[in-house]
């Protein structure tokens, strides 16, 4: 095997390490007092008892709500304490920024520790790895 291909063969399993390496430091790096578990639970309310799936729809993209996958953040800069207070609060249609209203806690009788999960699993939609 020539010097070319064989250099060739090393950057591509330097990649796929280095991609590797890439997604676990992203699980890793969950905000401050936010577990895996939690997030899975968030993931359980969002498409349950939340409620939340009524406006940003299954995949969380979006149907009369914002879509929560994308970086682009219309109340605050997507932070996880961000998000916290603003399942908490709601959005009112006097600050909403899509026209769409949000009652707090959705709308739903959601725990202080279930929308703490909720926002921990909407912390993560943003941040998932994007097939290329």
């Amino acid at each position: 095997m020539g010097v070319g291909i064989r250099y060739a063969v090393l950057m591509a399993g330097l990649a796929v390490v280095a991609g590797r390496v890439e997604a676990q430091q992203a699980a890793d790096s969950l905000p401050d007092g936010v577990t895996p578990a939690m997030v899975a639970a968030g993931k359980k309310y969002f498409q349950g008892e939340g409620l939340c799936t009524a406006c940003h729809g299954t995949d969380a993209k979006g149907t009369i709500g914002p879509d929560l996958t994308d970086q682009q953040w219309l109340h605050g800069k997507g932070h996880y304490p961000e998000l916290v207070a603003r399942v908490f609060a709601g959005v009112p249609m006097d600050s909403s920024k899509s026209g769409q209203i949000m009652p707090p806690r959705g709308g739903s009788g959601l725990s202080d520790e279930q929308v703490r999960a909720v926002a921990a699993y909407v912390w993560t939609l943003s941040r998932a790895p994007r097939k290329r």
